[in-house]
């Protein structure tokens, strides 16, 4: 399964009317995306996921990969987003992560002198 819907979803049910696999299912009260039947609308004739195009919220449906990193980015990227809306300080992740990027790459340089 390629998308899933989040606790961000509202419940409009609008994703659910226009799937075109009928893959989006209610269950107990909350939308569902059964992986059997969703097929990312991939070979139909839409150019983009209508769960997807058709939720009201930006992040009522979202992707999901298998790949560790990408999913690492998105979670960054997604936490980075609500902090800077919650706090308007757009540099705070930023520094964050070239602070710690910049001392896992020290460590890492360290380390490999030592096994030198």
């Amino acid at each position: 399964m390629a998308y899933k819907i989040t606790n961000n979803c509202i419940s409009c049910d609008l994703c659910k009317t226009v799937c075109p696999t009928n893959a989006i299912k209610i269950v107990d009260d909350r939308p569902w995306i059964d992986p059997e039947l969703c097929k990312n609308c991939v070979d139909s004739i839409y150019s983009v996921p209508q769960c997807k195009a058709g939720c009201p919220t930006f992040d009522g449906c979202i992707k999901v990969t298998s790949d560790y990193w990408e999913n690492w980015f998105n979670t960054y990227k997604n936490l980075k987003n609500q902090v800077t809306n919650k706090t308007n300080k757009t540099d705070y992740w930023e520094n964050w992560f070239n602070t710690y990027s910049q001392k896992y790459a020290e460590q890492l340089q360290q380390n490999s002198h030592q096994a030198a």
